[in-house]
């Protein structure tokens, strides 16, 4: 009997932590996911983001 791994995710809670990842202010990283433009979303009445999901955002705009 074979058993996979659940996938573990890395979410950053928190606009602030999301700056700091993505190395932009919290006003500027507000203005981003409030218009949709990072793969983010809203839990609860705070912003979430998965640190790969990011990363790969990043990652695919600079190639």
């Amino acid at each position: 009997m074979t058993t996979e791994k659940e996938p573990k995710l890395d979410l950053i809670w928190e606009v602030s932590e999301i700056a700091k990842l993505i190395g932009r202010t919290e006003r500027q990283t507000f203005h981003l996911l409030s218009g949709g433009q990072l793969p983010a979303k809203k839990v609860g009445g705070r912003w979430v983001a998965e640190r790969g999901k990011l990363i790969a955002f990043f990652m695919d705009s600079a190639a």
